[in-house]
């Protein structure tokens, strides 16, 4: 691979980011040198190739004003925040995650290096896991819970395995037929790891929204190889009828949560909270970082003072909103929603408008596949978790900048 590396048009700045995907699960500070590393060489290398000038504007879309605005919407939160503490390093936040997708989307990088990125997440997945069940059974990690170490709590690294899951997918979904059986077996045995680990997380959401991921993957598949919509049908049956003959922990939870009326697990009680937030700064929010902030005490006194009542047994302070569309707009108000908004929707969009074709190469089944999974899982399982931030948040935005960097590729013609 480094005779390889040596080929590439800018190769400091792929090892750099081979390097980052690696680090991402896995350990706090390589894994921040390697983003800043890779932004300023990428800088660098744009600034003496003579990109960052007439080019870089010629070559602007609307997708480059999207990234823009939703990096500038977090700082004028930070600036006109109704509360104070984290906001400016929650805006530093969402532009880190943000930077590196619209980085990777103008990278033009080639089939090979995307090949070699998305390889580096798969590997940094399983040696991830494996240290994550070392300190589960050895006891090492003081949660009981599955954990990949870099990403944390248990129901964050449901949605790091979730998204990672239908790549891995994807990729199998992609070259099956190509592969030899060798590389069958081990991609199999890839995709089973990543999906009984999604399993042990027992994380509602995130199993949920991962076997329903998987039949989406297997219907857009179907134009390409019918056999991956109908082994997406076999596996999530038989991983449904297991769940609930052999009463797995995720199964005993929401039997738990049935039996005392509290499904949702407090949820309503935090949205509530959120939303009187939201409506005392309707326009900024209280500023990211700034949720755990939201007490009783506060709650209390702007609901006194929008008169209106207050009963405390319906609100319930946590430090996120657990949800992804309630945390935006009390974080971040109207401004931040809305540019979040627009940035779902148009991903959304153009993954609808520019689905693959069955014609359509290896390369653009596997990045479309990998886009749509970060999607799928950041807004469903943002339902009820607070996805698109920190691990998975990087983890998805780089998903959906190597997707993007692929759509200037022209795509190979309909026969007459």
């Amino acid at each position: 691979m480094l005779a390889e590396l040596k080929k590439v048009r800018f190769p400091v700045e792929t090892g750099l980011l081979i390097a980052f995907c690696l680090f991402l699960p896995l350990v706090e500070a390589p894994k921040n040198l390697a983003w800043l590393g890779y932004v300023a060489v990428w800088l660098l290398n744009r600034s003496r190739a003579g990109e960052l000038g007439a080019q870089f504007r010629a070559s602007w879309d609307g997708w480059d004003s999207l990234f823009a605005l939703w990096i500038v919407t977090g700082y004028l939160a930070a600036a006109f925040s109704g509360l104070r503490g984290g906001e400016l390093s929650g805006a530093h936040e969402l532009a880190r995650y943000a930077l590196l997708g619209w980085m990777v989307k103008r990278g033009g990088y080639s089939a090979k290096e995307i090949h070699w990125v998305l390889g580096a997440l798969v590997l940094s997945l399983v040696a991830g896991l494996a240290f994550g069940y070392w300190r589960l059974w050895s006891g090492a990690g003081k949660s009981g819970t599955l954990q990949l170490y870099s990403v944390g709590h248990v129901n964050h690294t449901a949605i790091y395995i979730a998204i990672m899951f239908g790549v891995c997918a994807s990729w199998l979904f992609t070259c099956w037929r190509a592969w030899t059986t060798g590389r069958r077996v081990l991609a199999l045995a890839v995709c089973l790891l990543a999906l009984v680990s999604l399993i042990v997380t027992a994380s509602r959401g995130a199993i949920g929204v991962g076997l329903v991921l998987l039949l989406v993957l297997g219907a857009a598949w179907w134009p390409r190889w019918r056999a991956a919509f109908i082994a997406s049908l076999a596996v999530v049956a038989l991983v449904a009828a297991s769940l609930v003959t052999f009463e797995t922990a995720v199964i005993r939870k929401q039997e738990v949560y049935v039996a005392t009326q509290n499904v949702l697990s407090g949820r309503d009680g935090i949205w509530r909270m959120a939303l009187v937030a939201w409506e005392r700064y309707p326009w900024f929010g209280v500023g990211m970082n700034n949720y755990k902030q939201i007490s009783h005490e506060r709650v209390r006194t702007w609901r006194a003072e929008a008169g209106k009542d207050y009963d405390a047994a319906r609100y319930m302070e946590y430090v996120h909103a657990h949800n992804l569309f309630v945390n935006a707009l009390a974080e971040r108000g109207i401004v931040g929603f809305a540019a979040l908004a627009a940035v779902l929707l148009a991903w959304f969009a153009v993954l609808i408008r520019r689905r693959p074709r069955a014609q359509d190469g290896e390369l653009a089944w596997l990045v479309w596949g990998g886009a749509a999974s970060a999607w799928f899982v950041t807004v469903m399982v943002g339902m009820v978790n607070t996805t698109l931030h920190h691990e998975h948040g990087l983890l998805a935005a780089l998903l959906l900048g190597l997707w993007l960097s692929t759509l200037s590729i022209p795509r190979p013609q309909r026969a007459s």
